[in-house]
């Protein structure tokens, strides 16, 4: 497969019966599915997922830490050899497996952090094509292909400066794609049209450590939308989506980076921040009605084993969060109470999925770890799929699809039985 050394990167499909829904507000067509939300109504009984139910694996080109994307029945992914000093996006046949195309990039490697890779950015996807981002130190791209794999708009936003690399994904509103460019050198939010990237909007932002963030839509009372962005230089912020506008911000919301994606439960906006060294926070804010920056209210912090990398997760009338160190707390997303926090064991750097009865999280040893959704805690299962994993699994309304990584120094290949249940 493209005349590579051994691959590293697979992709492991679970339970397959029919074809998946074709619209994006039901569809896993961004990162953690509709809204960032991470919830999607399916058949899937999580904890009853055993290696027999694998139906099929995936070798990709290379590695990457991006999360699988559905669009009708195909699977989008991005993918960076440095063998090859290539990035590749591919369109991934949701029943089979088979790679239906796949378009590579010239790209050459870099500094950044070890638990990142130089394919973080998860793509969105809609009835036109996808969307992908990617950058290096000089260059940050944002792209769009159809969904026959040829270009259609490339557009570099300039120089991506972080001690981490980029991880931030794009997202789409409308007739737009929205992406978060939060850094250490120039930073600003912008939209482009979906159709041609030309530059619809374009709001500077203060600029402090990179923000792996990416932005989610918050319904006001009013009807309205508002995209919400989370940055440690600019906390919690709403943006009008027509102009770019700022809308209010809680801007003391963080004192270190933001890595975990925003969510909405309970008429509270939640975002959080940390570091390798600790002392992460999770803060629940109470967004205003009359869009005046002092009428923001902090609801309430969660500090004791806050998430830093997991983004939050909300089912039923409780929030989860499943934090770095594998300690799982359920939580009223409008009082803050604290229903338990147990431990479930392992380090996560992906973050939690559910079906709305179950929830499951890959541990970056790669075991999918399944509890109840809950206010009691129930661990339900514990399924060692026998490679890492780094990121977030997507769900549609009968499969589970999950990128794993195997371990960088034997290059070992995951083989595991192929078995159709029906």
């Amino acid at each position: 497969f493209y005349g590579l050394t051994p691959l590293r990167c697979i992709v492991l499909f679970l339970v397959w019966m029919h074809g998946m829904p074709l619209d994006a507000a039901t569809s896993w067509s961004r990162f953690r599915g509709p809204n960032g939300s991470g919830v999607m109504p399916s058949s899937i009984q999580l904890s009853k997922l055993e290696e027999a139910h694998i139906d099929w694996t995936l070798d990709l080109p290379g590695e990457g830490h991006s999360s699988p994307v559905l669009w009708a029945k195909s699977v989008y992914l991005t993918s960076m050899s440095p063998a090859t000093a290539s990035f590749h996006v591919l369109a991934i046949d949701a029943e089979s497996g088979k790679v239906n195309w796949s378009r590579e990039v010239a790209y050459e490697s870099f500094s950044k952090h070890d638990f990142n890779s130089f394919a973080s950015p998860t793509p969105s996807v809609d009835e036109e094509g996808v969307y992908i981002a990617w950058a290096r130190p000089e260059h940050f791209h944002v792209a769009s292909l159809d969904h026959a794999g040829n270009w259609r708009w490339n557009r570099d936003l300039g120089p991506f400066e972080s001690q981490h690399g980029v991880g931030v994904s794009p997202i789409l509103n409308g007739h737009q794609v929205i992406v978060a460019n939060d850094q250490l050198g120039k930073s600003f939010l912008m939209a482009m049209d979906k159709a041609t990237g030309s530059p619809i909007w374009q709001t500077p932002r203060n600029s402090d450590k990179a923000a792996y963030s990416t932005p989610c839509v918050y319904q006001a009372s009013d009807g309205t939308e508002q995209l919400i962005f989370n940055s440690a230089a600019d906390g919690i912020t709403a943006i009008d989506p027509s102009d770019g506008r700022k809308l209010w911000s809680y801007a003391k919301a963080f004192d270190k980076r933001s890595c975990s994606s925003p969510i909405v439960a309970g008429g509270r906006i939640f975002g959080s921040c940390g570091s390798g060294g600790g002392g992460n926070y999770v803060v629940a804010i109470v967004p205003p009605t009359d869009m005046k920056e002092d009428k923001v209210q902090l609801a309430y912090e969660i500090r004791r084993s806050a998430n830093y990398v997991p983004t939050p997760i909300a089912v039923k009338d409780c929030i989860f969060f499943w934090s770095d160190g594998g300690i799982l707390t359920a939580a009223d997303p409008v009082t803050g109470k604290v229903h338990y926090q147990e431990r479930v064991g392992g380090r996560y750097f992906g973050s939690p999925v559910s079906t709305g009865d179950e929830i499951a999280c890959v541990s970056t040893t790669g075991e999918l770890v399944v509890v109840a959704a809950s206010s009691s805690f129930q661990l339900l299962h514990r399924l060692d799929l026998g490679a890492l994993c780094h990121s977030t699994p997507a769900i549609a309304e009968d499969a589970l699809y999950v990128r794993t990584i195997s371990k960088p120094v034997s290059y070992t290949h995951l083989t595991l039985p192929t078995k159709r249940i029906v």
